[in-house]
């Protein structure tokens, strides 16, 4: 690391005001007493940047090639279901109707009743040791649904498959936030979430190759589950060995890494390292509006991001091809979401900025089950087909950027795990409204589905633009009154546990 400066080194600026100063301490930290009189702590510059890009490599080797194969294995275990739709499960267990879409929406309820509960858990007793267990679990299930014999049993399987991973993606966000810092934090997660788009496709290549077996024993479906279920249970074990703890318990940092991690994280992550846990406390993130407004954000862009986990082989289908081309059609917009989703959480992270990309994700999206829905598809297959691009475009993507803008600007840990295991519930509750808005008397198009999924984006792209208007106001309201020209880069989040009700906090935006 570079030298460390000597303490209380006074340096005059003026962004401003020519009368406010700067105080440098050997912490790192910088002091500025603003024309008002004001103390505001911002960053110096003290982190040796050579030594920060040797700890990013080493994070992002031993940390996302896991995480994102852990991703890859929640997201197949979650989807599958719509893959075995494909495949005849419905007849073979005799779900007809409604039933079918109330079992798809069972999953949604213990999926946002105990994402709270289990997200504390995960902050508790550390999240590289809780998402494992979880993993196994829901890989369990998985396992157990083979022997599913009606509508009723699978109904028990997809309750606690919800339950089980309720709080997995919330945890890994958390999990992600305590080794990066902010603007480093979109495009980790991007690559993180793609696993989700690429097991999609993955899904529809295995399926295209399950499906084709013949045994005499076991259905398409059931070979389905057993596999991905197996290969789940078998990574969580490797999984709870492999991820680090900490920064601090982190075997491969040498010394002078170690003290860099711990520093990059108290000054441009979470608000102190090893916070206890304050449940009084976390709520309180709920006290501002702008939390309350990015909750209804996410149950906006819920609502695609479900029709597209739930629904897209069903949406594919309307093109006309059989069952083993249908799933084989799903494999080329999946792969298409991954990249679109990695492009716009690179770029946002290269130009920290979330909210511009967040709407751009979302257009894309809203666009293509917009057309999709008011063209004939069969008079106009290209054009159909280009649509479920669209439609892929942005749905992870404005998902993942959502998530991490909120993580972004809200540097208390406890506050951190509970807006995370509120917002990412929220979202998926959200498949409450697609599972039960593609109704079967509206097959094989569900127009008012395509329709009504497109108008949550619009509302989403409407919020988020509020939020983006109040974030630049607030941000030149508390300069003004300071004398000052800080943004969040200039403020450590060390210093802001209490969030916006700080005045030296600065939104992200």
């Amino acid at each position: 690391m570079k030298e460390e400066k000597s303490a209380a080194t006074s340096i005059c600026v003026s962004p401003h005001n020519s009368s406010s100063t700067m105080n440098e301490h050997d912490d790192g930290l910088v002091q500025i007493t603003s024309a008002n009189g004001d103390i505001i702590n911002i960053n110096s510059d003290y982190i040796d940047h050579k030594l920060e890009r040797s700890i990013c490599r080493k994070l992002d080797l031993r940390i996302l090639p896991v995480t994102a194969i852990m991703y890859l294995f929640n997201a197949l275990d979650k989807g599958n279901i719509s893959n075995a739709k494909t495949d005849g499960i419905a007849t073979d267990l005799g779900i007809e109707g409604q039933q079918w879409n109330n079992m798809l929406s069972i999953f949604y309820v213990p999926f946002v009743l105990f994402g709270f509960p289990l997200s504390l858990v995960i902050k508790r007793y550390n999240a590289a040791n809780v998402i494992p267990i979880l993993m196994f679990t829901f890989g369990s299930i998985t396992l157990l649904a083979v022997s599913a014999f009606n509508y009723g049993s699978l109904m028990a399987a997809r309750w606690f498959l919800g339950m089980c991973e309720s709080a997995f993606f919330p945890g890994i966000i958390y999990y992600l936030s305590t080794f990066y810092r902010r603007a480093e934090l979109a495009r980790r997660l991007a690559v993180f979430y793609a696993a989700a788009n690429i097991a999609n496709a993955f899904s529809g290549l295995l399926s295209f190759g399950v499906f084709q077996i013949n045994n005499d024993k076991l259905q398409g479906w059931q070979i389905l589950f057993l596999i991905e279920g197996s290969c789940t249970v078998v990574f969580a074990v490797l999984a709870f060995f492999a991820l680090p703890r900490s920064v601090e318990t982190a075997s491969f940092f040498s010394e002078d890494e170690r003290k860099c991690a711990i520093h990059r994280v108290n000054t441009d992550s979470s608000a102190a390292s090893g916070e206890s846990i304050s449940v009084k406390d976390a709520v309180k993130v709920f006290s501002h509006p702008v939390a309350v407004a990015w909750m209804f954000v996410e149950i906006c862009i819920g609502v695609p991001l479900n029709s597209i986990n739930n629904w897209f082989p069903q949406i594919v289908g309307v093109l006309g091809k059989s069952t083993v081309q249908t799933n084989l059609y799903t494999v080329a917009p999946n792969i298409w979401g991954a990249v679109s989703l990695l492009i716009l959480s690179f770029s946002s992270d290269y130009l920290r900025i979330r909210s511009l990309f967040i709407c751009i994700a979302i257009l894309s999206t809203l666009i293509g089950f917009a057309v999709f829905g008011a063209i004939d598809t069969q008079s106009h297959l290209g054009a159909a087909y280009f649509s479920c691009f669209l439609m892929v475009t942005g749905s992870s993507a404005s998902s993942v950027l959502t998530s991490t803008w909120y993580n972004n600007n809200t540097p208390n840990s406890n506050r951190r795990v509970v807006i995370s295991a509120v917002g990412i519930p929220l979202a998926n509750a959200a498949g409450l409204i697609s599972t039960n808005i593609f109704r079967a008397k509206d097959a094989p198009k569900y127009v008012p589905a395509l329709g009504i999924t497109a108008g949550f984006g619009g509302l989403a792209i409407v919020i988020v633009i509020c939020i983006t208007l109040f974030m630049i106001f607030d941000n030149r309201r508390r300069n003004k009154k300071q004398g000052v020209s800080l943004t969040y880069r200039d403020v450590p989040t060390s210093t802001l546990e209490d969030g916006p009700s700080n005045p030296s906090y600065r939104w992200m935006y």
